[in-house]
Parts: C-alpha cells; sequence; structure tokens
C-alpha cells in the first residue's frame, strides 16, 4: 500500500503527465464547508466506478468493481487505491492506452458528502459512514474494511447502502438506468471518441492551453447568463400534426437526400414559450411530466418561442432500444431529445422553408444551450443513402430517414420523407392471446393484427421477447379487456379453440423476420407498448412498390396524394372529425377542443367498462364553458352515428329516443358536438328495469368543508360494509363525493330507490346536525345532503372519468378509500393527472365490475324495519 503519509506521491509516480491529460497531483488547502464527492466510470482493463471522497485537501479513492447498489443486502467490492487531487474530479476522458488506467473516463456521479463522526478515525477503524448528496447517489452508505489477507498489496472494503427511503429491491437500477454523463451526458463510446469534447473539457499541461481553458470558460458564462436573462410571457406555439415518413424498401440515391438515423424511442414535438416547455407526443398528447427533464434543458433555449420536432430515445450500454425507453420512463433513468427539425421560431413559421434552411436555424438554435446531451441536434449526412444505410444496419441500429433536402414541413405521411428499415418491424394491435401451461406465465404468445378499411385483421403471434415483469405488467391490462367475441374479423379455425379475446386498445412493438404466404408475421418478437399511438390508426406498413421508388433516383421525390385529408382547419381523433380544434373550451388552463378529444380517445379504455351502453344525458357547451351550456337527454337530428340511439318509454307513456354511447368513437364524437359532461343512467341499454348500482351523492352545503365530506363517505363505506354491500368513492369535480355499489343486476328500480332513501334517511335522523336527506336548500344550511334520488328511473350521475363544465376542467375521477382521506378537494384532477394516472395502472376501481352482490330481501327488511 502507498504510503498515506505523502498525499498524491503514489498517483504522481504512476502517470506520465506528457502523455494523459490527468491532471498532476497538488494538495488542496483545506476548507471549510461542504466536502465534494464523485464516481467515475473508468473502462480501464476491466469496467469499474472509481468511488471518491474529499478528505484533507485530497480525494480518498475505492474502486468498485460492479458499482454501487440501492440494495442494502448487497455488499459491493470496493478496493482502496492511491488519493487522487481534488482536480480530478473534473477530469472526463480518455487516457492513452499503455499508460497506468488507460481507458475511457466519465464522470458519473457528483456531489456532496455528510459524515458521520470523524471520518479520519472512521478510516483509520475500517468503519465510514456518511449521507450521500449526489445526482444519482443519494441516502445513507457506509464503507467498510475487510480483513486482509496474507499477501494482499490494497485494502479491500466493501460499499454498503443503508436501509433507508432510497434503498431498493432493485439493485442494478443505479447502474442500468444511467449510462451517461453527469455533466456533459454523454456516453462512454461518445466520450472514447472525443464526441461534443471542447478545449473546455480536455485536460492539459501547458500555459497556452490553459488560457484556452479559461477563454472557453468565459464564453460558456456569458452563454449561461444570456440563457437566464429574463424571457418574455410568450406562450408556447400549438401542437401541430407532425410530418411522417413512407416505408420504401430500397434507399434513395442522388444528393438531394439528407440522411439521418431512424430513432428507437418516441416522436415529441416540443413546444417552447418563454420559460414553458410542453412535450407532445405524436398524437398532440401533452406529456411533459414524463419528460420533465427535457423540457427543462429546452427551457435554456435563447428564444422567445420555438416548436422542435425529434424524438425521445433512452441510452443504454449498447445503444438506444425501444425497450430500454419504457424502462427509463417507469424507473426515471437518463433520456436524451434528439431534435431533428424547427417548424416555428419567434412567431416565424417556418415550414415553408426547405428541410435545410430549417436545419440551419434548428443548430443555430440548439448551439445556444451550450454543452449538453439532454439535447442534441440530429446529424444527418447528404446523398449516398445506401452506404449510410449499410453503415448504420451493421452497427445495430433501426434504419435511416431519407428527408428531401429541398422540401417544405407537411403534417401526415409524405414522400418527402422515406423510411427504410434494417429489420422488419411495426406497430400491431393486441387483439387476444393464447393460455400458457406453463407455471408463473400468464399466457403463451399474443394475438396481433392491423386495422384495415375499418376492419382488425388477424397478423399472427408474439410469443417471445418477455421478461418477466413485462408479462405481469400485460397481465393486469389483459384482465381489464377481456371479451367473449374476436374483435377480428377472422381467425385461423385453430385460434379459435382457446383463445382469450381482449378489447383491441392496446398496441406492440413487434420485430419480426418476415410476413408467410398468408400474410402472418414469422418469428416476432415483443418490444413494448406504444402508448403514443392510438389502435384504431395502425396499418400494416406496406413498402412502396419498386416502380414508385425508381421516382426518387432523381433526387427529389414525387409528391404525395393524399386519399384521406381533413378539411381545411378541422382535425381527426379516431376518425371522428374535430372542428374548430383550436376552440379553447376552458379559458384560463387552456384546454382546447382537440385536448378534450384527444382524452377521451386515452381515457376510454377506463371509462367505457363503467358507463358504455348506459343511456346518457350530455352538458353541451358548443363555444367552450365561458359561453351557454344546455343540457340534451334526447337524440336530435345530425348527431353523429357513432352517437347512438334506443328507444326508451317514459313514465308519462311516451316513447323518446335516448342517446348512449358503446365505444371510445361516441366519446370523442360527442365532444365534437360540444359535450363537456356525461351523465349516466345506472343501468343499461340491454337491461333497463334492473339497475347495476346504486349511487350516493354527498352534496354539501358551501359552508362546509371537505374534511367533514370526506369523514361522511367514510361512515357511509362502513354502515354498507356492515350490510355486506363493497362500495367505491369517485371524487365528482366540484365539491362533493360520489359512493357508489355496484351491483348484480336483479333488484327492481324501486327497491334499489327504497334502499337508497333508507339509508340516506337513517344518517339525517341520526344526525340531523350534519345531514339531510330532502332537497330543499333551506333545510341544507350547513349540512350535506345524501342525494339518494339518483338511483330512480331515469335520473343520472356524472360518468366516471367525465369532464365537468366547471372552471379549470376538473375531472370526475374514481379514487381508493385511502387515497381520498388525502385529498384536499373534490375537483383535483385534471386531464394530465388523470392520463399520468392510466399511463402508472393506477385504477382504485379495478375490482369494480368484479363485485358480485346485490340488494337481497334480508338487506331490504334490514333498513325498512
Amino acid at each position: 500500500m502507498a504510503a498515506r503519509s505523502e498525499p498524491l506521491s503514489e498517483y504522481n509516480r504512476r502517470r506520465d503527465f506528457k502523455k494523459t491529460r490527468e491532471p498532476k497531483g497538488a494538495v488542496a488547502p483545506s476548507h471549510d464547508g461542504r466536502k465534494r464527492f464523485l464516481v467515475q466510470k473508468h473502462d480501464a482493463t476491466r469496467l469499474h466506478y472509481d468511488f471518491r471522497l474529499e478528505w484533507e485537501g485530497v480525494l480518498k479513492s475505492w474502486a468498485v468493481t460492479r458499482g454501487p447498489s440501492l440494495n442494502p443486502e448487497d455488499k459491493r467490492l470496493a478496493v482502496r487505491t492511491e488519493d487522487h487531487p481534488l482536480a480530478y474530479g473534473d477530469f472526463e476522458g480518455t487516457i492513452p492506452e499503455g499508460e497506468y488506467g488507460g481507458g475511457t473516463v466519465m464522470l458519473w456521479d457528483t456531489g456532496w458528502w455528510e459524515p458521520e463522526g470523524d471520518p479520519a478515525e472512521g478510516l483509520k477503524k475500517g468503519k465510514l459512514s456518511f449521507e450521500l448528496h449526489g445526482s444519482r447517489m443519494k441516502g445513507g452508505w457506509a464503507l467498510v474494511r475487510m480483513r486482509p489477507r496474507d499477501g494482499e498489496k490494497r485494502e479491500s472494503w466493501l460499499l454498503v447502502k443503508q436501509s433507508d427511503e432510497v434503498a431498493s429491491e432493485d439493485g442494478e437500477a443505479l447502474v442500468e438506468g444511467h449510462v451517461t454523463s453527469v455533466r456533459t451526458g454523454r456516453t462512454m463510446d461518445e466520450i472514447a471518441a472525443g464526441k461534443g469534447e471542447g478545449k473546455a473539457r480536455i485536460w492539459h499541461s501547458n500555459k497556452s492551453i490553459a488560457a484556452n481553458l479559461k477563454a472557453g470558460a468565459i464564453a460558456e458564462e456569458v452563454r449561461r447568463q444570456k440563457r437566464r436573462a429574463p424571457k418574455s410571457s410568450a406562450k408556447p406555439p400549438p401542437f401541430r400534426p407532425p410530418q411522417l415518413a413512407t416505408l420504401v424498401t430500397k434507399a434513395p440515391s442522388g444528393d438531394g437526400w439528407l440522411n439521418e438515423v431512424k430513432f428507437d424511442g418516441y416522436r415529441v414535438l416540443a413546444a417552447v414559450g418563454g420559460d414553458t416547455v410542453r412535450c407532445y407526443t405524436r398524437n398532440g398528447l401533452d406529456w411533459t411530466d414524463k419528460f420533465r427533464v427535457i423540457a427543462a434543458a429546452l427551457a435554456e433555449l435563447d428564444c422567445q418561442s420555438a416548436l422542435i420536432d425529434g424524438e425521445v430515445v433512452a441510452l443504454a450500454e449498447k445503444g438506444s432500444t425501444f425497450s430500454a425507453l419504457q424502462k427509463a420512463l417507469k424507473t426515471g433513468a437518463d433520456t436524451r431529445y434528439y431534435a431533428f427539425d424547427l417548424i416555428e421560431l419567434d412567431g416565424e413559421d417556418l415550414r415553408r422553408k426547405p428541410l435545410v434552411a430549417r436545419k440551419e436555424r434548428l443548430k443555430e438554435l440548439l448551439d445556444t444551450l451550450g454543452t449538453t446531451a439532454t439535447v442534441q441536434y440530429s446529424e444527418h449526412v447528404r446523398g449516398s443513402s445506401a452506404h449510410v444505410l449499410a453503415a448504420i444496419c451493421k452497427a445495430g441500429q433501426e434504419g435511416i430517414i431519407a428527408k428531401d433536402a429541398d422540401a417544405p414541413y407537411q403534417s401526415g405521411r409524405t414522400r418527402s420523407w422515406l423510411k427504410v428499415k434494417c429489420t422488419k418491424r411495426q406497430e400491431f394491435v393486441i387483439g387476444g392471446y393464447t393460455p400458457s401451461d406453463k407455471k408463473g406465465r400468464p399466457f403463451a404468445s399474443l394475438l396481433v393484427g392491423t386495422y384495415e378499411n375499418g376492419k382488425l385483421i388477424y397478423r399472427g403471434g408474439v410469443g417471445t421477447g418477455f421478461t418477466g415483469r413485462t408479462l405481469g405488467e400485460l397481465a393486469a391490462l389483459f384482465d381489464l379487456r377481456k371479451r367473449r367475441t374476436s374483435p377480428f374479423a377472422r381467425v385461423p379455425r385453430e385460434r379459435n379453440r382457446d383463445a382469450v379475446w381482449l378489447e383491441p386498445d392496446l398496441v406492440a412493438e413487434v420485430d419480426f423476420a418476415e410476413f408467410t404466404d398468408d400474410g402472418h408475421i414469422r418469428h416476432g418478437s415483443f418490444q413494448g407498448l406504444r402508448e403514443d399511438k392510438e389502435a384504431s390508426t395502425v396499418k400494416l406498413e406496406t413498402p412502396q412498390a419498386q416502380k414508385k421508388e425508381a421516382e426518387t433516383s432523381k433526387g427529389k421525390p414525387t409528391p404525395e396524394k393524399t386519399a384521406k385529408r381533413s378539411r381545411e382547419g378541422e382535425e381527426e381523433v379516431l376518425g371522428i372529425r374535430i372542428s374548430h380544434p383550436d376552440r379553447v373550451l376552458f379559458q384560463g388552463q387552456g384546454i382546447t377542443k382537440i385536448d378534450l378529444a384527444r382524452y377521451y380517445a386515452v381515457v376510454a379504455g377506463r371509462m367505457l367498462p363503467l358507463a358504455a351502453d348506459h343511456p346518457l344525458s350530455l352538458v353541451r357547451c358548443p363555444q367552450g364553458r365561458q359561453r351557454q351550456c344546455f343540457y340534451q337527454k334526447h337524440a336530435s337530428d345530425g348527431f353523429p352515428k357513432d352517437i347512438r340511439e334506443v328507444p326508451i318509454t317514459e313514465s308519462s307513456g311516451g316513447t323518446e329516443n335516448y342517446m348512449y354511447v358503446h365505444d371510445a368513437k361516441g366519446l370523442v364524437a360527442a365532444v365534437q358536438m360540444g359535450t363537456l359532461e356525461f351523465h349516466i343512467w345506472g343501468s343499461t341499454i340491454d337491461r333497463l328495469e334492473q339497475p347495476d348500482r346504486l349511487v350516493f351523492d354527498l352534496d354539501p352545503d358551501p359552508s362546509v368543508g371537505f374534511a367533514t365530506v370526506k369523514r361522511a363517505a367514510t361512515a357511509l363505506r362502513d354502515e354498507l360494509a356492515e350490510l355486506g354491500l363493497k362500495s367505491f368513492a369517485m371524487v365528482t369535480g366540484g365539491k362533493g363525493v360520489h359512493v357508489v355499489v355496484p351491483l348484480v343486476r336483479r333488484a327492481a328500480w324501486d327497491e334499489v330507490k327504497r334502499f337508497a332513501k333508507a339509508i340516506a334517511q337513517g344518517f339525517a335522523d341520526r344526525d340531523p346536525d350534519q345531514f339531510v336527506a330532502t332537497m330543499s336548500k333551506a333545510k341544507r344550511k350547513g349540512r350535506i345532503f345524501i342525494d339518494w334520488l339518483r338511483n330512480d328511473r331515469g335520473s343520472t350521475a356524472i360518468a366516471p372519468y367525465s369532464s365537468r363544465a366547471r372552471e379549470g376542467g376538473p375531472i370526475a375521477t374514481p379514487v381508493g378509500w385511502d387515497e381520498l382521506e388525502e385529498l384536499d378537494a373534490a375537483n383535483c384532477f385534471h386531464i394530465a393527472e388523470i392520463v399520468d394516472r392510466i399511463e402508472s395502472d393506477i385504477d382504485p376501481w379495478r375490482e369494480f365490475g368484479k363485485a358480485k352482490q346485490s340488494l337481497t330481501k334480508s338487506i331490504l327488511q334490514s333498513v325498512e324495519s
């Protein structure tokens, strides 16, 4: 072991500073305040992580072979190495081969450390405990020295995570989830290649270069201060449907094409306005919360507003993959935004300008960020598309996008962007699965298809590509979507025997070898779910015929003749045309008509099992909630066919056509007609006289606080439970809470109504100061009205997941009973929160449809006696 009494002598002895860019060792003067810690990922003779703690003017150092683990059960070997100078903590680059420690070095984490007790005493005794405050390593940790073995030249220690809220059973989450530099965002391969490495990032030993280093630092600080200057109150530009590429089988020839890597991630349009950034998927869903780090980086751009087109990818040790991105979205691992087009800048519409001009403006804009790899410019190669494709395929990438250098930006699929793949890969709709006979495996293979002319065409099975975690997650999603009949137009006879059919609203990314003669995929491998694409838009990607491709050899593609275009000023969601898509429905929140239509397309999977096929009434506000709204219970002429009609005999003896929706298209069609609220009957059209639920609406007087309403809901739940009835809670988006009891359809309306009235009246009789069971507003002052009248034939209640025509656009949201206790109001959920709950698979009413309970004679007698 090197003599510890001469700090850095061993460090300097081992290095030739004429050959390596590492800093020469010098002990720094001691200082008060926080002491730095850092981790450098080092690919030398073998890959390891150098863990360093600042103490007494040097960096005390250990080489951790497998990297840090968040699992307290993992005890990672940490071999003590020579002390390093403090300046080494900023080193990132390549140590020449043949030199001591030759290889690539990445600054993997940095922050400050807080020792427990005296570090000098801990180092001496072999037990050092501390708190880390880094970008990646946080919480309590400990270094423990192992008993030395005979002949051992270096001290062997163990790096151990202490049990706290940061600890995790997934011990590999840190090293697998974070594969880029915490400072520059580069991967190990990019550092080794010198990519993104300016003079200010390289260590040199001569003074002239040191002067350049200082100049570079000053220039960087100037850029940083410029980015910090106050911005205007410019709003982010509105979402625009992105340009899409046409799949072809052969790369185009000619110098008129710019060739870019086909990224394996999520298409994202970034709208920048002032200090605000919104990140939209290709379908216009707002996923800013998923990409907070990217949004924060884009907020530093030196502009007032911009609309940027690009793709988010996750970085793994072996490039970027779609499965790595899905994992990153769940774990918070590193992601990167590759920007490849600029649609608008500071209010100027750039769509009509040539691509080369747009990319030049984009590069200038991104340069204002300085050195960062969270946001990267998508480089291109002009011409030689076939050679570029060959190199990309050899590197294991998915393919290329060849773009006409002189073409304008056009929303929709065009032939000015061509997609050429290395392998066959596309999205398919999951319509069912085959059961597995293996223990612990919920299914054997997925049954998938694509939509053609409105019909779901069977395309085969996918039986590989699943991890244990993926199997469990998919099984949970499948449980919510089971149906009795096949969603496919036709399936092979052998599939009909044992298949389990599903509602076709999940989209899978699948890699496969080829199509068989009967049009089925061969050797399909599941890559992940595509949460950014609507199932109804998934069609078979068929490469264009070779004859048409020949036209691209001239260096300029032929314009695409789109067979189906929306009218001017219209957009489509699930095939439903949305007129006036930019009309603001909720002033102050900026929620537009197209936003609401997309919300219902996304939430349909949750909402329809609870609201489909129930007669409904609509609250329509064609000009937005700030203008005139009206309540409509009967169907009328001019309504889209997706809002279905059913004749119902009313109490007067007459018959009227009532509305109902059966699928997601019906929800979106209602939005097109200006609907902001859906109110449903408590029964379905196939069995109108037997309700499938009963609803207690706890409607408080304005003077009653929400805490009181929550206690009342819990008391009602407990009383129902004593009768053997399980109930579910929903915050209404207004002031109150609905307590909903699912029922097997046996009791008639009069029995359900009598039961509900008896329960409500019982509360009012026992505690008249707090509850009232009559509608009289005079009697409701300071009390909660338990509205049992919603359980009458023809009465309605707000549908779960319906928006409300109220300020802010709140959503009526099913919640768990424990969750209800933590809420501050009944109107705290909005579109963004609901989408996030769906993506996170938060479903408090998962068991709603499984509750097999009814109003038995004994239950009715017990409340009426």
